[in-house]
């Protein structure tokens, strides 16, 4: 069946740094676009980023170029990495298909929380 583990997310000062990762298992990671999304309170999940099987990867307006999107096929995981963090950008972050939920799963995510 299919996990998806987010971890590295944190409480870091605004214009720090974070680097999330997410190791996916019970698919075959390598087909599939991959992308990070977000949810903060009382807000819509959000995508944010994401990569092609291939390799080529875009971002929301938001975080375009503070966010990079970085994928390891031979180690089934996808990373995020984030600079010059903003408050806004607090939410609990999650990986997952860019086509969807994959067989409507989601993991448990990895809080982020920028403090001004």
């Amino acid at each position: 069946q299919v996990q998806l583990v987010e971890s590295g997310g944190g409480l870091v000062q605004a214009g720090g740094s974070l680097r999330l990762s997410c190791a996916a298992s019970g698919i075959i990671f390598r087909i599939y676009a991959m992308g990070w999304y977000r949810q903060a309170p009382g807000k819509q999940r959000e995508l944010v980023a994401g990569i092609t099987s291939g390799g080529n990867s875009n971002y929301g307006d938001s975080v375009k170029g503070r966010f990079t999107i970085s994928r390891d096929n031979g180690k089934n995981m996808v990373y995020l990495q984030m600079n010059s963090l903003k408050p806004e950008d607090t939410a609990v972050y999650y990986c997952n298909s860019l086509g969807g939920p994959l067989n409507g799963y989601w993991g448990q995510g990895t809080q982020v929380t920028v403090s001004s």
